[in-house]
């Protein structure tokens, strides 16, 4: 009787409804099938929000570059004046697209990695529902001049209980997944991702109160931008694209990663370090020296978990480069990977005497859309290539558009994070050098103004091209899925046998 009244128990119910763990007498296949169909929705619908906003986000970033070359360009709108159009721009890509690519990709690996499966999907849409309203709000505010002056933080502070809201609700189900996982090892993916989703809401929540809600005095608020921007790069995204690499080059290729053992020593050093790199960027800024001086050390010891990368990751892919070559996914695994080791080496020359010389230049802005591009995107795209065709059940329309997205990809942003480089480090030299005046140093980065018009255009194209691909894709799934739902409610006849 006492077991009876146990098993009746409203608590015990709930449990067993929250509880996600698939059936471990099933088949390795079906268990991963029935993982991914309970993904199927969430992921088709953050991916979908995301392609919107990164095509979005491209088509301002391109305004904002031809406003550069020609200041008259769409000068009759005060909403499109070019401080309003380059936050848009900036927000959309890191709240828009960044955001809901890595809760995507986080919530898929996290239930593949855990053998768990995704329950009670309204949490999750509603949620997603949210988190996109709160961006257009932010977004829609910036034009109509309701911005404010933090790099990263655009968007009015009204918005963030509401993204800060959704975000809970969405982590909720991916640190579920790994409550109820599956007996046997943690990867080295789950705890990049473990780390990302607890940090990032520490890291906004931290920025939030003490530049808006509760704003520290004086130069503080900048010592507080400068830890926000680099801990959002390095701790939030840098681990979303590090648990990519480290989950689809050894599944693809079928070969285990070359010093596995040296993955978390890259876990630690990435987690402990990189939050205390933020204040490099104010090198010779009006903080104290100390702050300086750990902002120098913690940017040097970055070059540890790039090095642990280059092992890991890239030793791995050398030892069969025809595959990684022939795979479109690993393209741009491959490509964020090196793009990652390179960060690490360029994060240790910025510190001290070359800081000195980029700080407060274009170069900054070229080693923010490194991370941001060159390492997580890349990631991120070659990610959804691989996670799609799982969840929907069909393949990718066409390879030539896969093909077509990456070298629009690869060469714009190569293009443009070595221009930014170049003429950032010409710059830092020019404005140290009491010869040149300051207006010449600011026309000789005309070049590098053109350079970001032909590198945005060419972005543009790559992020159309991907969007095409996946709305035939997406169209075909749907039409796929309705057939079969009329065939089942015998209004259509059933086209030979179950798929």
């Amino acid at each position: 009787m006492k077991n009876d009244c146990a098993s009746t128990c409203p608590f015990e119910d709930l449990a067993a409804s929250i509880n996600p763990r698939t059936d471990s007498t099933q088949s390795e296949t079906g268990r991963l099938a029935q993982i991914d169909a309970s993904l199927r929705g969430p992921v088709f619908f953050f991916v979908a929000k995301a392609l919107g906003w990164l095509v979005l986000a491209s088509i301002l970033g391109l305004i904002a570059a031809i406003k550069m070359v020609n200041p008259e360009f769409l000068a009759g709108h005060e909403f499109l004046t070019y401080g309003r159009v380059f936050a848009a721009a900036v927000d959309s890509f890191i709240y828009g697209w960044g955001c809901q690519a890595a809760f995507a990709v986080a919530l898929w690996l996290m239930a593949r990695l855990c053998g768990t499966q995704v329950k009670h999907l309204g949490v999750l849409y509603m949620a997603g529902i949210f988190w996109n309203i709160g961006v257009l709000w932010g977004v829609v505010s910036i034009f109509l001049g309701e911005l404010t002056s933090v790099p990263f933080l655009e968007m009015p502070p009204q918005v963030a209980p509401l993204l800060g809201f959704s975000y809970v609700m969405i982590a909720m189900w991916a640190l579920l997944s790994f409550h109820y996982r599956q007996p046997g090892p943690v990867y080295v993916s789950q705890w990049f991702l473990l780390a990302a989703l607890l940090l990032f809401p520490w890291i906004g929540f931290s920025a939030e109160l003490m530049i808006f809600f509760a704003p520290a005095r004086g130069v503080v608020q900048s010592v507080v931008d400068a830890w926000f921007a680099n801990s959002l790069l390095w701790l939030w995204f840098a681990p979303i694209a590090l648990a990519v690499l480290y989950y689809l080059l050894p599944k693809i290729l079928g070969k285990p990663i070359f010093g596995y053992y040296l993955s978390v020593l890259g876990f630690w050093s990435l987690v402990s370090f990189a939050g205390w790199a933020g204040t490099h960027f104010l090198i010779f800024g009006p903080i104290p020296v100390w702050m300086q001086s750990v902002g120098i050390v913690g940017n040097t010891m970055l070059l540890i978990p790039a090095i642990i990368v280059a092992l890991n990751l890239l030793v791995t892919a050398l030892a069969d480069p025809k595959a990684v070559w022939a795979s479109p996914v690993l393209r741009f695994v491959a490509f964020s990977a090196v793009a990652f080791a390179l960060a690490g080496v360029v994060a240790t020359l910025s510190s001290r005497e070359f800081g000195i010389v980029t700080n407060l230049t274009q170069f900054t802005a070229g080693n923010i859309l490194h991370l941001l591009y060159a390492v997580f995107s890349m990631a991120m795209f070659g990610a959804i290539y691989y996670i799609l065709p799982r969840v929907l059940g069909r393949e990718w329309p066409s390879a030539i558009l896969i093909k077509a997205h990456f070298w629009c990809a690869a060469l714009g942003v190569g293009a443009l994070v070595l221009a930014l480089y170049f003429y950032g480090w010409r710059q830092g030299v020019e404005i140290n050098n009491p010869e040149i005046d300051f207006i010449t140093s600011v026309h000789n980065t005309d070049p590098l103004n053109r350079i970001r018009v032909g590198a945005g255009a060419l972005l543009l194209v790559g992020h159309l091209v991907f969007f095409a691909n996946f709305a035939f894709m997406a169209v075909g799934a749907g039409c796929e899925c309705c057939c079969a739902c009329l065939a089942k409610f015998g209004l259509l006849p059933a086209a030979g046998g179950a798929r």
